[in-house]
């Protein structure tokens, strides 16, 4: 007879919520071992005893074959307890517990419904045939659902519904595809559908109903609610708008599958894949004339289309048979209602009907949202089906600790050792529900990762909630990071970057450490400090906040306010075409405030250079969201092509500074000789590249290192980013932007956990 051992392996990772206790079970039954698995705390913990060869097979499946939503980090392998670990003969699933962790715990994100799933969902003979909460362990829901680890059912939502003796026998069937699938459920045990007293067939037969009437519907999804319409009914596209007060921001639209998804817009090999991948996410796509009513993406010629992630999504599609706006269930800037209550309450003016069930929803997730650049998929949301995955530190914490954020589009991050989990978007914190959403999720978050922070890495703004909330953590560390610093910081960590490179960082505003704010800069850095080398000029913006909402007083601000440098600024008969556009008394009055310096904080910053070029080209002089300006002007320009406009850099305070007066004022010039304003959003494209690839080459003259980072929210815009890294490229230079993690104020929070956990190093 054959040598015959015993080893004890543990699996870290995201191991739980996946399927991998069956999967593990399935492998050892194969090679004939003997022996069992469990969830211990956040990790797997396996006993198996057979031949020597049979058992390093498995370890070798577990290392190099792991399933698709698997994450395997770390395996263990030692020797068999003093009793042997209990084995027996044959191989079983045991209940999980807890137990000590030598690595966080790691929380799995909800997973799309799986083919198989799908399949079952329309046969007729299937016993959950049209049941809107079908599930495997190959999808369903999973962070969104979790309330304590080890992940078993009885910490989760669905513990309030026992199993029916089916299912129970499916869930205890190794051979099962729902073999221990925590949520696992049909219609005889699981959730319902509810609509005003109605449930089930007769609940999703009124919410359908309500949309074909042209109606708005509330449906409670996976991590909160959405709001429901169709995408083809322009009234009642305009009526949403109206009640959810969201007056210009593209809208998502949901469709059927990628048939449905190629006759609304251009889709490539890398956005199917994006589109059918288990996150779901939006995926941005430069939009096909369609039926699609023109109130779905104003400003913009790209759609955000997202494929079905539920078996309610489906079955909705399936009745409806058109697109749908499957939009946030909430007040603009306010969080996505997740409580039945508090839905009610907030989205009772806005729904015409609530489409809800009875499973509880634990954790809040809005729908992610990507774009496609060559054969990267680029995060632009991170939230369900990525958050709250952990992403790897180049520089591993010596501490435990917390990077709290910005204060728009803010998310927060929890590193330990040489993990850093990235949080679900959250929101502009500006508004009181939406800091409360982030007190609740740092509080579930802390409590299922096991990271409890004992350092603190914020931003150096005074004003942002989230620098406040940091100075009152109680933490032993606490350590500023700009704000510019912190986005490229987010890309070097990333690509798995320690030593220097050059940072460009352009957003629309951030606190620079002198004081000023900055939006335009070129730095010099690594994850443990920066010295800045390149920056826009500085021009005013008048009434503070109030020209971020009016790109008119930005380009009021550069035409008569921008920082002087030498070159006259344009002529009063260029401008005057502009200012007559305007209001008069609107002109004087920010005119009067520019010359007077009457609360007009000056910024160099990129994006609000943006801002103004859209006004000066009458794309917009009022906007409703951050970024809807310099959308337009990118959407103007498209995939024209055109040569640049006037451009200069000169010196001041030691660095190189981009001085656009004569880029205004050739733009002016060109616009008043009647060029096509489609022409000279294009040729401002083009400039501002070859402006970056200028400074990068000052920098590099002075011995900058030849790899480049490119951060900060300005970088979404696509031809921005395709021309710079062409330039740069071309110099030879290695070009990084973040994939994983947002360029914009999303990934500050991951940059500033980066910088921190160097930082932290460093002094040990």
């Amino acid at each position: 007879m054959s040598e015959r051992i015993t080893r004890r392996v543990e699996v870290f990772g995201r191991v739980q919520g996946v399927g991998f206790r069956p999967y593990v079970h399935r492998i050892a039954t194969a090679l004939g071992l003997d022996g069992w698995v469990a969830n211990v705390d956040g990790h797997v913990v396996l006993v198996a005893s057979g031949r020597p060869a049979a058992l390093r097979e498995l370890v070798t499946r577990l290392r190099e074959h792991p399933l698709p939503l698997a994450a395997v980090r770390r395996v263990t392998v030692s020797g068999a307890p003093a009793d042997g670990g209990g084995v027996r003969t044959g191989f079983t699933v045991r209940p999980s517990r807890a137990g000590p962790c030598a690595a966080p715990r790691e929380i799995p994100p909800d997973a799309a419904i799986c083919g198989a799933c799908l399949g079952e969902l329309f046969d007729p003979g299937d016993r959950r045939y049209r049941y809107p909460f079908i599930n495997c362990t190959d999808c369903g829901p999973r962070a969104t659902v979790i309330e304590d680890l080890p992940y078993d059912r009885e910490r989760t939502t669905m513990r309030h519904f026992p199993l029916c003796p089916a299912c129970a026998a499916e869930y205890a069937d190794p051979a099962d595809r729902r073999f221990h699938a925590e949520p696992l459920a049909c219609p005889v045990c699981g959730p319902r559908l509810a609509w005003a007293g109605l449930t089930g067939e007769e609940a999703l037969g009124a919410a359908v109903r309500a949309v074909q009437g042209g109606g708005i519907v509330a449906v409670k999804g996976l991590g909160g609610y959405q709001l429901v319409c169709d995408a083809t009914d322009a009234a009642v596209v305009a009526e949403l708008r109206r009640r959810k007060r969201r007056p210009a921001k593209p809208f998502a639209v949901m469709v059927s599958g990628l048939t449905a998804a190629r006759r609304l817009a251009r889709v490539g090999r890398g956005e199917r894949e994006a589109l059918v991948s288990p996150q779901r996410p939006v995926v941005l796509l430069r939009a096909r004339p369609s039926g699609i009513a023109p109130q779905v993406h104003p400003g913009t010629d790209h759609l955000g289309l997202f494929l079905p992630t539920t078996g309610l999504h489906h079955l909705l599609l399936r009745e409806l048979a058109r697109p749908l706006v499957v939009t946030s269930g909430n007040l603009s800037d306010e969080p996505i209602a997740t409580d039945d209550t508090a839905a009610l309450r907030t989205l009772g003016p806005v729904a015409d009907g609530f489409l809800t069930h009875d499973r509880p929803i634990r954790a809040r997730y809005d729908d992610s949202v990507v774009r496609v650049a060559g054969r990267d998929t680029v995060v632009v949301r991170r939230a369900r089906g990525y958050a709250p995955a952990p992403l790897r530190l180049p520089v591993a914490a010596a501490l435990p600790l917390v990077g709290a954020g910005a204060h728009l589009k803010h998310t927060f991050t929890l590193a330990e050792h040489g993990r850093a989990h990235v949080a679900a978007h959250i929101g502009d914190l500006a508004d009181a529900a939406t800091y409360e959403a982030f007190e609740a999720a740092y509080a579930d978050l802390t409590r299922l990762t096991g990271i409890v922070p004992r350092a603190v890495g914020h931003d150096l703004h005074p004003g942002y909630r989230s620098t406040q909330w940091a100075e009152a953590l109680p933490v032993q560390h606490r350590i500023a990071v700009q704000h510019h610093h912190a986005h490229v910081a987010a890309v070097a960590a990333e690509h798995g970057l320690t030593g220097p490179f050059v940072g460009v960082a352009y957003d629309g505003l951030g606190l620079g450490d002198d004081g000023t704010l900055w939006g335009g800069e070129v730095l010099v850095a690594d994850l443990t400090g920066y010295r800045r080398v390149g920056r826009f000029a500085r021009a005013p913006l008048p009434g503070g906040q109030a020209a971020v909402r009016h790109p008119s007083r930005m380009a009021l601000g550069y035409l008569h306010g921008l920082e002087p440098l030498g070159v006259p600024r344009p002529a009063p008969w260029l401008t005057r075409p502009f200012t007559e556009r305007l209001a008069a008394r609107e002109a004087h009055t920010v005119r009067a405030m520019i010359e007077r310096g009457v609360n007009c904080p000056r910024a160099s910053s990129a994006g609000r250079l943006f801002d103004a070029a859209a006004s000066l080209l009458g794309l917009g002089d009022t906007v409703s969201y951050e970024g809807q300006a310099a959308v337009a002007l990118e959407s103007a320009a498209g995939d024209l092509h055109a040569d640049a406009l006037p451009w200069r850099l000169t010196r001041a305070e030691g660095l190189w500074v981009y001085d656009p007066s004569p880029t205004l004022t050739a733009l002016l010039d060109a616009l008043a000789a009647g060029t096509p304003v489609a022409q000279l959003a294009a040729a401002f494209h083009t400039t501002v590249a070859e402006v970056t690839a200028a400074l990068v080459g000052r920098a590099l003259s002075a011995g900058a290192p030849r790899t480049v980072c490119l951060g900060g929210g300005c970088f979404q815009n696509r031809r921005l980013l395709a021309d710079v890294g062409r330039l740069l490229r071309a110099q030879g230079l290695r070009v990084l932007t973040g994939h994983a993690v947002p360029v914009n104020d999303g990934g500050i929070g991951f940059g500033q956990a980066a910088v921190a956990s160097a930082l932290l190093a460093r002094e040990e």
